[in-house]
This record gives C-alpha cells, structure tokens and sequence, in this order.
C-alpha cells in the first residue's frame, strides 16, 4: 500500500512542479490520468476480497440516506441526538464515535435514516484513521450533511472536499456532459461542440492511451476539463447532494450570522441548543427531492398518514406499482390520478405517466 502512497506523492509533487500552459496541458493530463487509476486501486485493492472487519457499514432502511460527515469535534452526535432522538456518545475529546451510529426521522410521512459517521482527518483517502471506510459509507447515502465549526477556519471545508474527491465522491456537482463509448477499431474521434479551452485530440489521446483505450468515440457537449474527461472514463463516481451545516452559531456576533446565511449550500444551526433545525430539515427535503404519493383505496378516502415515497428522477406510475409490489405491474389496467400531474381530477393514465409530489393514485387491476 505504502508503494501506492509514494506513487501518489511523486505525481502529486511533479504536478506541483509542472507549469500550467498550452505545451504542457497532454503532460498535465497523463499524469491527472495515472493519479485516478492509482487513487482507484486505493480504493478497491487489487486481489481477493479481505474480511468484513468491525460492523462500519449499516443496513439501509427508511426512504433515504443521509450522512453526518466533518472533522471530529464538530458536533456531528450532538445533532444526531437532537434530531433523531437517539444517543450517539458525546465527550470533550476528539474521536468520541469510533463506528457508525444509526438514527431515523420521520419528516413529512417520509422515514429518513442518519448516520453519524465518525470523524475524518487529513488523509482520510489514503486510509488514515479509519478513513476510508467512512468515505465508503459516505458512498452510499443519497445527501451528505457536511458538518462544520463556525469558529474553525473556512479551509477545514476545502480539505474535507479534498479528501471526499480523491475518493470519487462529487458533492453538488452534475455528471459531465460527455459522450464516451469504446469500439473496435477507427482510431480516437473527437467531435467537439463548443470552442475547447483545455481538451484537444493530442490531450485526449494521451489521456485515453493511459487506459489503454486506443479507439473510441469522445463528444464535448461543453467547455470541459481534463478531470471531467477521467470521471467519465472511470465511471466509477459518485455524484450526490451536499449541505454545508455550520454548528456552535451561539458563539458567534448576529451580523456574522448574516454573512454566513448567503453561502450557497449552507445552513447555520446551533446543535446543542437546537436552534434552526426547521430551516435545516426544510432544506434536507430540498436537497434529497423526494415525491410523496398517496394511495387510495376504491370507495375510501386516500390514506394521508403513509404516503408512498419515491425519488423525483423515477416518479412514473410503473415506479409507484414496483415500490408497493412488483406482481401490480403485470395485472394493471389502468390508474386513476388526482392532483398536479393532471388535467382532469380524476384522470384515467398508463403505467408510463409521470407523477408529481403529493398526487393521489388509485390503481385498477384486470379482472
């Protein structure tokens, strides 16, 4: 592993050294390249799988994931006991939580589960202090709550974003608009549709020679970067929704207070005195984008209290018969919608309509 380490450090270093110009940029771009396949090899280690180890990961339940991540001491178990009610120890000293504690919320009719990871340090990607099994987890969550000292200084969020990139995590960031597909044989094609001010066929090329992938189609839809070019090659990244929470606001003076609320992605809150959880469970909801379909049974009123919930990006009629069971499917007929996804109230659809937040369906079957 420590092989692994230097190798990343010398590349890192040469970087640094390296000027940034037109004459350098397929340079800069191989090594941006090597840098990626090594940080993947870090994170799934070539050979067989190893043991499970201590209990890190938790079992997904609830509608959606979100994940406490931050520096230790920032209040991360203070907010999960406040929020979720559930005791995550709490201590002056650094490193109190050493694995992953669960919590749930229910907002909205929808079951929200919390994690309280424990507390990353520099070089958590490279492994230190238990690092990259946070990283993992922080993976699998649908939002990541990024929870930070007021009264620390502003870089702790640079070095956290740090560390979360160098493991193929994307936080409030949109895949890259790029058209990558290997084939057989003709050579690399690059077609490009905006003025490039970085990426040409040379820089290409040698990016993609370091993968050894020596014929492909490559389609710019925008002015992109040679990183943007490796996360589509890697396809290994994970792009997902991020809230800055800045904690202990009861430390700080009122016209501070007000600075910090236009930082985008951002919400001030004081954990231990519970203030401005609203603002922070309102922007949760947000940020998570999740659609609250109630079901109605024929000749009865819809049923409120549980709502089925699904994600925005897979909210079509089809969708809402697979979460309640997977056999509906196959014996609808047709649906009855009520609300903003419709015209008429009600309206007679099929399985590919698409619902909005709130819409009340009932489904009949064939006889």
């Amino acid at each position: 592993m420590s092989t692994i380490l230097e190798k990343i450090a010398a590349i890192e270093a040469e970087m640094a050294r390296t000027q940034k110009n037109k004459a350098t940029a397929g340079h800069l771009g191989l090594l941006k390249a090597r840098l990626a396949k090594l940080r993947r090899e870090l994170i799934t280690p070539k050979g067989g799988g190893g043991g499970t180890g201590e209990g890190f990961d938790v079992a997904k339940t609830g509608d959606a994931r979100v994940g406490f991540v931050g520096f230790p001491s920032v209040g991360k178990s203070t907010l999960l006991s406040n929020l979720a009610g559930v005791y995550s120890e709490v201590a002056a000293y650094e490193f109190t939580t050493l694995t992953t504690v669960p919590g749930c919320i229910k907002y909205k009719g929808a079951k929200i589960q919390l994690l309280d990871l424990p507390g990353i340090i520099e070089g958590a990607k490279d492994g230190k202090g238990r690092g990259r099994q946070v990283i993992a987890v922080a993976r699998t969550c649908s939002l990541i709550f990024l929870c930070l000292d007021v009264l620390k200084p502003l870089n702790h969020k640079k070095l956290i974003e740090h560390e979360l990139e160098g493991f193929g995590l994307r936080l409030n960031k949109q895949p890259p608009n790029i058209y990558f597909k290997k084939k057989d044989k003709g050579g690399v094609n690059l077609n490009c549709m905006v003025p490039q001010s970085e990426l040409d066929l040379d820089t290409v090329k040698t990016i993609l020679s370091e993968y050894k992938i020596h014929n492909a189609d490559v389609t710019l839809k925008y002015d992109a970067t040679s990183d943007d070019l490796i996360d589509v090659i890697e396809g290994n990244r994970i792009y997902i929704p991020c809230i800055y929470i800045l904690n202990k606001i009861d430390q700080i003076s009122i016209e501070e207070l007000d600075v910090i609320y236009k930082i985008p992605h951002c919400v001030p809150i004081s954990a231990h005195h519970r203030w401005n959880f609203d603002d922070l469970l309102e922007k949760m909801w947000e940020y998570l984008k999740l659609a609250r379909i109630y079901t109605k049974p024929k000749g009865q009123l819809p049923d409120y209290n549980s709502p089925i919930v699904l994600h925005s990006d897979h909210t079509t009629i089809e969708d809402f018969c697979n979460k309640l069971h997977r056999s509906i499917a196959k014996e609808f007929k047709y649906a009855l919608v009520w609300g903003s996804s419709v015209k008429h109230q009600p309206q007679k659809v099929g399985l590919e309509h698409v619902l909005c937040d709130e819409d009340v369906v009932q489904i009949v079957k064939k006889v």
